[in-house]
């Protein structure tokens, strides 16, 4: 599974926890009894990673969520190289726990961004934003089209930082694929290095994914580029903004090609757009139930 699967089996993780207090809790293939091990459970109270620690005396609940069984996609629908999503599915935002090494590295990180700001402008920021503009599969052999029909494109990208890197300080984490941009603090980092540092960011600016769900889980406002290829009513959280495009073919989830409805959506979505919603959503405040 990807990160933001991991990151919303959380969210169901912490409702059944809330309800029953005593269960112990898995996530993983109930199927075939396989759990799942992942950075993003890591110190997380709601789930047991090791089956050794498992109580046989007490109950089990099974958070049946893996490569076969993702619970935002319809299964008995989806077609060859096509999603078709589940629309019963809303995610409940998930957790994050880091450890004191992880805050200590963060903080380290935002000190020396602001660092960098402070060599550049004799001046404050307006607030600090995180942003992801590639993702790290999209060259993947069997998924790359996903994240092809999911980019908003390097042009957007460069144009939205230029306008906003003089007013704002801009933070993005490097990974091999990542596109670097002249004037924005730049850090290379795991995803779970990466997502400690938004924690001490003002918003996340970026597509539909990983980022988007450890901004949720971190009470973060988010600035959420969806396009035509899922949907918010599916995948997205209710205080972020999220940008959809609901023309004829929406939601498509091809990922077998690149997509020409997908292609449309992201050209109907302007880098002014994505600055209004980044100016006037970077102080809103998050009240989650």
């Amino acid at each position: 599974m990807g990160y933001g699967d991991e990151l919303m089996a959380t969210g169901i993780a912490k409702i059944q926890k809330q309800k029953f207090p005593d269960r112990q809790i898995v996530v993983g293939n109930f199927k075939k009894k396989i759990i799942t091990q992942s950075i993003i459970f890591l110190n997380n109270p709601n789930i047991i990673m090791d089956p050794k620690k498992i109580d046989k005396n007490k109950a089990v609940y099974f958070v049946n969520s893996h490569p076969g069984n993702r619970p935002h996609i319809n299964w008995g629908k989806t077609v060859k190289g096509k999603n078709i999503w589940n629309f019963n599915f809303k995610p409940t935002p998930g957790e994050l726990y880091f450890s004191k090494n992880e805050i200590v590295y963060a903080k380290k990180i935002l000190k020396d961004s602001k660092s960098f700001w402070n060599k550049n402008y004799n001046y404050k920021y307006k607030g600090i934003i995180f942003i992801e503009t590639t993702s790290l599969k999209i060259n993947d052999p069997r998924m790359g089209f996903k994240h092809v029909n999911k980019d908003w494109g390097h042009q957007n990208w460069l144009s939205l930082v230029e306008k906003l890197k003089k007013n704002y300080l801009i933070i993005q984490p490097l990974h091999k694929k990542s596109n670097k941009y002249n004037g924005i603090f730049s850090f290379d980092s795991d995803f779970r290095q990466a997502c400690s540092v938004m924690k001490f960011c003002n918003i996340y600016v970026g597509p539909e994914g990983g980022f988007g769900h450890a901004a949720a889980a971190l009470n973060k406002p988010g600035v959420i580029i969806f396009g035509g290829w899922i949907t918010p009513q599916v995948t997205g959280y209710d205080f972020h903004d999220n940008i959809y495009i609901d023309i004829e073919g929406s939601p498509c989830g091809v990922f077998s090609h690149e997509c020409d409805h997908c292609k449309k959506c992201m050209s109907k979505i302007t880098v002014s757009m994505i600055e209004e919603s980044i100016i006037k959503n970077i102080y809103k405040e998050i009240v989650v139930d």
